[in-house]
């Protein structure tokens, strides 16, 4: 095993046995909601059912019917899009990667449509860890970084702080994980 290995090894232990605690004020679900606090850790993966869009600069980067969302305890679904569901062509690599301690390092891309750029608005675990093998190069996108970013027919809210990319729907409720003083949850 390599020294980076080791490094990687000894973070991501690190980050899964982190102490969390759970914040005041949990909101609890109505009917046809669903609380972030009920969400698994480690995370989930499972289909969705509805189409999943992604526009930026007048076009569509991504439009999907196959995509996934990854529920995590304490944050809005992620969605992730298969990339054949995606312009990749608009997509550009881009600097630096980060550690997740439940899917491995993640790549980041860069979106360019004409004249408009979005700096690493979009990630994608290229090797995940075999438990979340499925979503293998399959994107990501910061719906903070993008014009708009749909589930069926809704319209999404970024989570706060970026740097989890949540996606927050009406039937989502928190409190989430994002937000300055949060980050113990």
């Amino acid at each position: 095993m390599t020294s980076q290995q080791d490094d990687l090894d000894k973070e991501r232990e690190f980050w899964r046995r982190f102490p969390r605690r759970r914040p005041p004020g949990i909101e609890r679900p109505g009917p046809g909601q669903e609380s972030v606090w009920d969400y698994p850790r480690p995370p989930r993966v499972e289909a969705v059912t509805q189409r999943v869009r992604i526009e930026f600069g007048g076009v569509a980067l991504a439009d999907s019917t196959r995509a996934v969302r990854i529920l995590e305890t304490a944050s809005p679904p992620v969605y992730y899009v298969p990339p054949e569901d995606v312009r990749m062509e608009l997509l550009q690599p881009a600097a630096g990667t980060t550690l997740c301690e439940w899917k491995g390092l993640a790549r980041y891309w860069t979106v360019r449509v004409g004249e408009r750029v979005t700096e690493r608005a979009a990630w994608s675990y290229p090797d995940p860890d075999p438990a979340f093998r499925g979503i293998t190069d399959y994107l990501a996108f910061y719906p903070s970084k993008v014009d708009r970013c749909l589930v069926g027919e809704q319209q999404v809210a970024a989570q706060a702080g970026d740097f989890y990319g949540g996606w927050i729907t009406p039937e989502i409720v928190g409190p989430f994980k994002g937000e300055p003083g949060t980050e113990g949850w």
